[in-house]
């Protein structure tokens, strides 16, 4: 990120967790000492947490204690590559949506969509996770309570949120609830649907995810979601603050058909297996 242009001129907080348990502390340490030495910045500050706070706990209380600060924030874990644009883009898209309440999470991944008629930027109904910005006006309709945000759901909703059942957003709803996943993102963008907001996307991606080799939370060794980042500025912003169809169906089209033919997932679970099978590396 630090390639980014306007780098030199952003404030890096890097969130560190606390180590899960004795024999992590020093991983965690090791983390912490390449953190601070982080340059390219005007200024770099680690936030060392003493306890083990978990990943959807950390992110709300650094999104919240930053937003309250600053009035706005740009989010990046740990296992994202960017574009030398992307900061560029969240920077101009935060200035130019600060008064429009409806828009309330902006984006820099999409997938890699196959309709070339997409405008660069669009507005869409998913707040994706994988790089985001967001104001301290939308992020106070953040919900973290499951069962508030279930108890607001109908049918007709729950296939509007997932998508017209082709993404399993719903489910993550329920396995949150199970306690069987510890997402903060299900619970945001469950907040930007029921709120009927708007999120900002680019039709080309300004971030690639690498951590779908086994070794992301809540990500599995698959490369369906891989990109090659945008290597161009970002130039247009929707004046009309409505979800694009065009896009919607792009989306919707990819989600539907992104596992591909029977034959094709069967190979990719085998892949995945031996993968898992190998011997790692001391």
């Amino acid at each position: 990120m630090q390639k980014n242009f306007q780098a030199a001129e952003s404030d890096l907080f890097i969130f560190s967790d606390g180590a899960k348990t004795d024999a992590d502390k020093a991983a965690v340490e090791d983390v912490r000492r390449v953190a601070a030495e982080a340059t390219g910045f005007r200024s770099v500050q680690v936030i060392a947490r003493e306890q083990n706070m978990g990943l959807a706990n950390s992110i709300i209380a650094g999104v919240t204690q930053l937003v309250n600060e600053y009035g706005s924030v740009i989010v990046f874990e740990d296992d994202l590559v960017s574009s030398r644009y992307t900061l560029q883009y969240f920077n101009d898209a935060l200035a130019r949506y600060a008064h429009e309440e409806r828009v309330m999470h902006i984006s820099a991944y999409m997938f890699p969509l196959q309709d070339e008629g997409l405008p660069e930027t669009f507005f869409f109904r998913t707040a994706f996770s994988w790089g985001w910005a967001t104001w301290a006006s939308a992020w106070k309709n953040f919900e973290p309570d499951i069962d508030k945000l279930m108890a607001a759901f109908d049918e007709e909703k729950i296939n509007q949120f997932s998508i017209q059942g082709t993404m399993n957003f719903w489910k993550q709803m329920q396995d949150f609830k199970a306690r069987n996943n510890n997402s903060w993102a299900i619970r945001w963008y469950a907040s930007v649907f029921l709120n009927k907001g708007l999120t900002l996307n680019p039709s080309r991606s300004l971030i690639h995810n690498i951590g779908h080799d086994g070794t992301g939370v809540h990500s599995n060794i698959e490369n369906m979601y891989g990109v090659q980042v945008a290597q161009q500025p970002v130039k247009y912003y929707p004046e009309i603050l409505q979800e694009n169809k065009q896009a919607y169906e792009a989306i919707k089209y990819f989600l539907k058909n992104r596992k591909g033919s029977l034959l094709q997932r069967g190979l990719r679970f085998a892949k995945q297996l031996m993968i898992k099978s190998l011997p790692h590396k001391k």
